[in-house]
């Protein structure tokens, strides 16, 4: 692999030609740029290079070869990685000439997992794990058994040679090619042993690899592979630090070490496995990568298990690699855990037509997952290998899950029925907690929009904002025009309002706050609603309801005065809320004598009838009919103003929470949704009702 740089002399700003390319050959792009290769130059990356070399280890025991691996971490700094697998070859690569363990760690893209021979699973397709750990370590030593001996080779920066001394990394050092017999070791004993020292001209100075991080990934490798013994130890302290790990239940015992919390129920294990062709670049006799299209088969093996917590924990590896950033496998499996868990749910009758789907964060909701596939040649995103990128793997392993969980939950062993109940209960639990949580946010969202809007297009706004100010409520458009020429502008402001508002006893505070009237008239008051309503905040000093004097009428203030009792009690607690009292009859005296009024206004029929008594008696006349006003429309300015507006001769009524008790049972009885209390109360008084008295 080579690559190029261009670098333009300051001399000759202009120039630039083929002189001023710089070719970096083999190894030297890596020791430019170990970013790309490592993802960085600190701590991190140099975990990275151990693990390279680790996962070589792991992939002999994926494939069946390897049941011990040792990882040692020395006090000058170095690293040690051995095994007893199959041994890196020794022998020479008709190609190049050059020994296999030579020709692994000097070539970028060589290595035994091209082409699905030599490993059915590994960690990656890249082949550039050992050959970045080379070019980046001062000094690295391979020691090889195989074939009835002990094979050894060293590199400093990634070229071939000989140490004088063994265990420095700036020891005496002399170029040459090939690999050399150490000592004879019985024909039955063969391992791969790796020791590296970190270049310190390409890593930070405090770079180094905390004993937690991988006593973690040693602990977590041993789960992936059952029956795999990995020994670390750690020289570096005061103290020798040894662990051993081995662990023979496999992810299953994974899972139950992962969860915190008390379980519902036992590790699930969802097992199976797909085929798909997939199209890769394979080495062809001529050394060209052409096309080719393989089978593979990917192997599914998950575990999960829900928990009473709410905390979710998801694991996912591919060929014992992590993938922390998960990639197509996870998305296969969160699917298929959702679609199953919806259709669990609606077969238990616990979610109902017109409920919402669940969705992952619900079905998340304290549940421990470690999900692996094993592949041959995965495709992953980037070398650092946190993103698994094999698009067929979404598909086998929803597939996978699907088919094993459904089968669970459908054909449940019996000790197992009850806790997969708790699992569904606990999931629509979680689902109405987040709908709870969303419809109080998106509540919260519109209040303050309504709070910080300009006010609405219809408002007939006053000139003061004292405590004179006074805002009428008035219904209809109609009788709107006619206030207008009624109010007195300087203090009086108008809100028209069309019929019967939302009933806000029955609905709920979503509903209420999506109704146009209602927002209307918390945004035009601008003191909030609910618990956030402050009174002090209230652009008017007066909140009066305007409404016709008939049944409707009394109906739109009862609405209101609902509205205002639930989400501004204030206003009525402190006697700032009133009702309009208009006329429902005009009389008009004819020839009336001097200092009469030639018009007379009556407030109800009981006044009417009296009225006219008491002008018949006096031998007073009339015009025939009475008017009776139907609406607020029907009166002329001067009229409205006269008898509903003007403070000098209206009459206006208080409307004030005496008894806050009896008044939320009023409120409930008369406007809430229980239906049968309302009826009672409707039934008990019609007997006092004058039949006649009812509009047909």
């Amino acid at each position: 692999m080579t690559a190029a740089t261009a670098e333009v002399t300051t001399e000759d700003p202009h120039g630039y030609s083929a002189r001023h390319l710089s070719v970096l050959e083999g190894l030297e792009a890596v020791r430019k740029r170990p970013g790309m290769y490592i993802g960085s130059t600190d701590s991190r990356g140099l975990a990275h290079c151990l693990w390279e070399i680790v996962d070589n280890c792991v992939d002999e025991a994926l494939a069946g070869y390897c049941t011990h691996i040792s990882v040692t971490m020395h006090a000058d700094g170095s690293f040690d990685v051995g095994d007893n697998g199959r041994g890196i070859p020794v022998d020479l690569e008709p190609k190049t000439g050059l020994p296999g363990v030579e020709l692994v760690m000097t070539r970028l893209h060589a290595g035994g997992k091209f082409g699905g021979v030599s490993y059915t699973a590994s960690g990656g397709l890249h082949g550039v794990g050992a050959s970045v750990v080379n070019a980046l370590s001062a000094r690295l030593d391979v020691e090889v058994d195989r074939d009835g001996h002990t094979h050894a080779i060293s590199f400093r920066r990634g070229l071939p040679g000989e140490f004088a001394d063994d265990g420095r990394p700036n020891a005496r050092f002399k170029k040459r090619s090939g690999v050399r017999q150490v000592h004879k070791v019985a024909k039955n004993v063969t391992g791969t042993r790796t020791r590296f020292w970190p270049d310190l001209q390409i890593f930070l100075k405090d770079a180094t690899v905390e004993l937690d991080l991988v006593m973690d990934r040693m602990r977590q490798t041993a789960f992936l592979i059952p029956g795999l013994t990995i020994e670390v130890r750690d020289e570096r302290g005061d103290e020798v630090v040894e662990e051993t790990f081995r662990f023979d239940g496999g992810i299953g015992e994974f899972c139950t070490y992962l969860s915190k919390d008390a379980p519902l129920i036992d590790v699930l294990r969802l097992q199976g496995h797909g085929h798909f062709t997939e199209t890769v670049p394979v080495l062809d006799d001529q050394g060209h990568l052409t096309p080719t299209d393989v089978e593979r088969d990917l192997e599914v093996d998950i575990a999960l298990r829900w928990g009473s917590g709410y905390d979710t924990v998801t694991r996912s590896f591919v060929n014992v690699i992590a993938t922390p950033k998960g990639g197509t496998h996870v998305r296969g499996f969160e699917k298929a855990v959702v679609k199953v868990i919806n259709d669990q749910l609606r077969a238990a009758r616990l979610l109902k037509n017109g409920d919402e789907d669940v969705i992952r964060d619900d079905v998340q909701e304290g549940l421990t997952a470690v999900v692996t596939v094993r592949l041959p040649e995965p495709q992953f995103e980037g070398q650092t290998k946190e993103i698994l990128g094999t698009s067929a793997a979404t598909r086998i392993v929803s597939k996978v899950a699907d088919r094993e969980l459904r089968a669970i939950f459908e054909n449940p062993p019996r000790a197992q029925k009850q806790a997969l109940r708790a699992v569904l209960e606990k999931i629509v639990g979680a689902a109405k907690t987040r709908i709870a949580a969303r419809t109080q946010r998106d509540n919260q969202r519109r209040k303050n929009a309504l709070e910080n809007s300009a006010l609405p297009a219809k408002l007939v706004d006053c000139r003061t904002a004292d405590d004179r100010s006074e805002l009428f409520i008035v219904e209809g458009d109609s009788a709107l025009g006619t206030a207008k020429l009624a109010r007195d502008s300087e203090f009086q402001a108008l809100l028209p309002i069309r019929g019967k508002i939302l009933n806000v006893q029955k609905a709920s505070v979503a509903d209420m706050l999506k109704n146009a009237e209602c927002a209307a008239i918390i945004q035009v008051i601008g003191a909030g609603s609910g618990r956030t309503f402050d009174i002090d905040a209230s652009r008017y000093g007066r909140i009066i309801l305007m409404a016709d004097a008939d049944v409707d009428g009394s109906h739109i203030r009862t609405l209101l005065l609902t509205l205002l009792y639930r989400y501004m009690r204030p206003m009525l607690e402190e006697g700032r809320v009133y009702a309009a009292v208009p006329p429902l009859h005009r009389i008009e005296l004819i020839k009336p004598r001097k200092g009469q009024e030639k018009y007379v206004y009556c407030y109800s029929d009981a006044e009417l009838r009296k009225k006219l008594v008491e002008f018949e008696r006096k031998g007073r006349r009339w015009k025939e009919p009475v008017q009776r006003y139907k609406g607020l429309g029907e009166m002329d300015a001067d009229q409205l103003a006269e008898t509903t507006m003007d403070p000098r001769h209206r009459i206006l009524r208080r409307i004030r929470v005496e008894n806050a008790e009896e008044a939320a049972k009023t409120f409930d009885l008369l406007m809430g949704s229980d239906v049968a209390p309302r009826r009672a109360f409707i039934t008990a008084g019609a007997s006092e009702l004058d039949a006649e008295r009812i509009d047909v």
